[in-house]
């Protein structure tokens, strides 16, 4: 497989990162002879875990796919050095083997680090005679975070890792999936294989699959969270609602369904939230509709289902720093305002008359099983390479954030209740009326729309809408 760019299933190109923490000591550590006993007790401890990378050469090559266990996923850099690829085991652990399998586009000089933090790093193996293919690697080192950092390519291309193994033994305990904090779905979806399939080509050809829910603030500077701090009025950062009339700290799936909504669909009473909006300190609100695109995440758009009542999640974290919103995997096109795209905080300044944009997409793949986790977010997880992972199987719709604040001119103090722009971040709770979301997930996503709230396509008018003039099941 060659690293050349293509178009294919392209969805963003990122610039590199700057790589600001310095290479502990350019030397080479020799590995070192693993006995029987060590490789029988070492466990695969990098397996769907958290990753980042100073990175990426498409949308197609994101750091996720090194660490799937997909033959057919791949991370791959832009074309210079140095590059990194760093993996967050969850806790300490010791690290005894490292398996890299190589694409075409290699690493001849790379060090494989460890860190305990993520800032200070050792080497335990390095080398400047790479060859590429699949290297095994017997080492012997400790740390939560491990890393391949390449300071020369063996092509004119990329890095380009299939796959990036760590063995050892963790200090952690694996994470529970029941007890406090989890919630279980009431009619649970199990049985399911994560769809690979393309679907065929169409005529005219097939680009969306989508449709919009348009909902305006609902209630606004309000210091309540009922996913994160439920039954505590007043304990988070001020958030400003949409859709859902009636959302506070005690909110709950029943007290949702009894509500109303400021959404434009009556069967959409979903609570949004997020954090609000300050300029010198006042409360800006969003003004009308917002956009709230509800899509497929993943390659076969006809595998999404819609996602069960009373589901729940927060997308993206207050305490993000730059580098981890920017390579975030929901993250879209980062914050607009006049001709700035593409900015990772609020930008400085805005053109006078400009909005303040952002967008952000939530994750799409279900475990089918839980309504909500004890960190809100270990339940679902983000497609890799348009393919939903075997440990969250089911392809539900992918909620894609589109707000507009009017705030423009000198930015220098507008930021977030929650932080710097890159603190952006939202909550979901689901509570659409289900055959209304169940109509416009057939007719608009499975179907290959771009629809607006009606479930129309105005590119496609004779495929004819899901909702009548009332935005109502006819």
């Amino acid at each position: 497989m060659s690293t050349r760019p293509s178009t294919r299933r392209l969805r963003r190109i990122l610039a590199p990162i700057g790589v600001t923490t310095a290479v502990v000591a350019s030397m080479v550590v020799g590995a070192f002879q693993l006995t029987a006993a060590d490789a029988a007790d070492a466990t695969l401890l990098s397996l769907n875990k958290p990753s980042l990378a100073s990175s990426q050469e498409l949308g197609e090559s994101p750091p996720a796919g090194a660490f799937d266990n997909n033959p057919s996923t791949r991370w791959g850099s832009q074309w210079s050095d140095p590059q990194w690829l760093r993996v967050d085991l969850g806790a300490t652990a010791t690290i005894t083997q490292v398996v890299l399998q190589w694409e075409n586009a290699y690493g001849k000089a790379f060090q494989i680090q460890t860190s305990p933090d993520g800032n200070a790093w050792t080497s335990i193996y390095s080398t400047t005679t790479g060859t590429g293919g699949t290297q095994t690697l017997n080492v012997n080192g400790s740390g939560r975070y491990v890393r391949m950092y390449g300071t020369q390519r063996g092509t004119g291309y990329g890095y380009s890792l299939w796959e990036f193994k760590v063995y050892g033994t963790s200090t952690g305990t694996p994470p529970p999936t029941s007890g406090p904090g989890w919630v279980d779905a009431p009619n649970p979806v199990t049985g399911v294989t994560p769809s690979t399939a393309t679907p065929p080509a169409t005529n005219p050809p097939t680009t969306h699959h989508e449709f919009q829910a348009n909902c305006e603030v609902s209630r606004s500077n309000l210091n309540d969270d009922p996913i994160v701090f439920f039954g505590l009025p007043g304990a988070s950062h001020s958030h400003t609602f949409m859709g859902n009339r009636t959302t506070n700290a005690n909110t709950t799936l029943s007290s949702l369904q009894a509500g109303t909504t400021a959404c434009i669909t009556p069967g959409d009473k979903t609570a949004y939230w997020m954090p609000t909006l300050l300029n010198n300190g006042v409360a800006v609100q969003p003004v009308g509709r917002q956009v709230i695109y509800y899509k497929s995440g993943v390659l076969d758009w006809r595998s999404v289902r819609p996602m069960p009542a009373g589901l729940r999640y927060v997308v993206g974290s207050p305490s993000s720093t730059l580098d981890q919103f920017k390579n975030h995997p929901g993250a879209v096109e980062g914050f607009e305002c006049g001709d700035l795209t593409r900015q990772w905080d609020i930008p400085a300044n805005c053109v006078a008359g400009s909005q303040l944009n952002v967008r952000f997409q939530a994750p799409s793949c279900w475990d089918g099983l839980h309504l909500d986790s004890p960190d809100h977010k270990a339940h679902m997880a983000y497609p890799v390479v348009g393919v939903c992972p075997s440990s969250h199987p089911v392809a539900v719709n992918m909620i894609e954030f589109k707000m507009a604040w009017p705030v423009s001119g000198n930015m220098a103090n507008v930021a977030f209740s929650s932080g710097r722009g890159y603190s952006f971040h939202y909550d979901v709770y689901n509570a659409w009326d289900p055959p209304t979301l169940a109509a416009l997930t057939t007719h608009c996503i499975n179907g290959g729309l771009q629809c607006n709230p009606r479930g129309f396509d105005q590119y496609k008018p004779e495929r004819g809408a899901a909702l009548n003039e009332n935005y109502m099941l006819p």
